[in-house]
């Protein structure tokens, strides 16, 4: 890898359930086919030989694409986002992990809980997982606090917390709202002001955000810029950041991290 800075891209593959939360019905199908359709949309991304990203999937979804979800564990990283997307109990951690390492045929080491939902650490590590993608450390109106938690990565007992990246100070989310909904010059230069800081950007997105998203219900925040017009502006974003960075998988990043620690004690 020619650069020490990292973009660690990340989508949460899941069945497209978003509508529910606001009030509007659809059936398993249509959140499968949607999810599915996002896919074939972010398909560009997945195949680009420079990106190498994270996909966090549910164990329900991969099952619905079990020979696509192996395909992309080839190049890609494949980790959890719990079993179903719109509902959790415990043993779901234990159960995905073990459901999605047999569908890819890799080791799956990392989880992100759907709508980014606390999660404990125990549970966590009982259940094999050695990182988690959960936290957002930011203030998001009517779904958490977390101006108390870090910023960049940190170990809590022997599970590695990875939050979305936030942009220094101020803390400015740098998650999938934000890149719709803010001018993208601004989202652009917050990016780089906060890889030029950290090292590294945590970046996540959605594929079924790449669809058509006219027909849901969903609020303008959602579905202000969706289909070809945000895959566009995502290839933009990515264009500016392969000057600056390598894009690699969250536990690639984590191998070269404890390495340089290696090196460090040694």
């Amino acid at each position: 890898m020619g650069k020490d800075r990292h973009i660690l891209l990340s989508f949460d593959v899941e069945e497209f359930d978003l509508p529910l939360e606001y009030g509007h019905q659809i059936p398993m199908e249509k959140q499968i086919e949607t999810g599915i359709n996002g896919l074939k949309a972010i398909d560009p991304f997945l195949t680009d030989p420079d990106l190498k990203v994270t996909l966090f999937t549910t164990a329900h979804f991969a099952l619905q694409v079990p020979d696509s979800i192996r395909s992309l564990a080839e190049h890609h990283e494949i980790a959890s986002h719990t079993y179903y997307h719109s509902s959790f109990d415990v043993p779901d951690l234990l159960a995905s992990r073990l459901a999605l390492e047999k569908i890819s045929g890799t080791n799956v080491n990392g989880i992100r809980m759907p709508r980014m939902r606390d999660v404990l650490a125990a549970d966590l590590l009982q259940a094999g997982y050695t990182y988690d993608s959960s936290i957002n450390p930011t203030w998001i109106p009517g779904r958490y606090n977390h101006f108390n938690l870090p910023r960049t990565t940190f170990l809590e007992k022997d599970l590695t917390r990875i939050p979305a990246s936030v942009s220094p100070l101020i803390r400015v989310p740098l998650f999938w709202l934000s890149f719709k909904n803010l001018p993208f010059p601004v989202y652009k230069s917050l990016a780089l002001q906060t890889l030029q800081k950290d090292g590294y950007l945590c970046l996540y997105f959605h594929p079924w955000e790449f669809t058509d998203l006219s027909s849901f219900g969903l609020p303008v925040i959602v579905r202000k810029i969706d289909g070809n017009r945000l895959q566009e502006r995502l290839q933009l974003l990515l264009t500016h950041l392969k000057k600056e960075a390598d894009f690699i998988t969250i536990q690639d990043y984590l191998c070269l991290v404890r390495q340089k620690v290696d090196r460090l004690i040694n």
